[in-house]
């Protein structure tokens, strides 16, 4: 049986996701870690709204960051939150 705290958990993901951006993000993660940078280079944003995109995603817990030498790279930790995507863009590629 499902439990309420489990909707709950499913819904704030759905949130976290429900922006263009976050969503590209997170796809892109999916299919390669990396940094601020080239995230930003790929959608053409400023890197502080890139920063606060990444900063709700982290807050969701569908990312992480990890140190790179002087860069932190981002994955996607998240296995609900690929699902979703998976399902989102089946058959799109």
């Amino acid at each position: 049986m499902v439990s309420v705290q489990d909707y709950y958990e499913k819904s704030e993901i759905l949130k976290a996701l429900a922006h263009p951006y976050r969503l590209c993000i997170v796809k892109g993660l999916i299919e390669k870690e990396c940094n601020v940078n080239h995230i930003q280079e790929c959608l053409g944003i400023s890197q502080s709204s890139v920063s606060q995109h990444l900063s709700k995603l982290k807050a969701a817990g569908i990312i992480r960051g990890k140190r790179c030498g002087n860069e932190i790279c981002y994955k996607v930790v998240d296995q609900t939150a690929v699902n979703i995507i998976n399902t989102i863009f089946k058959g799109e590629e």
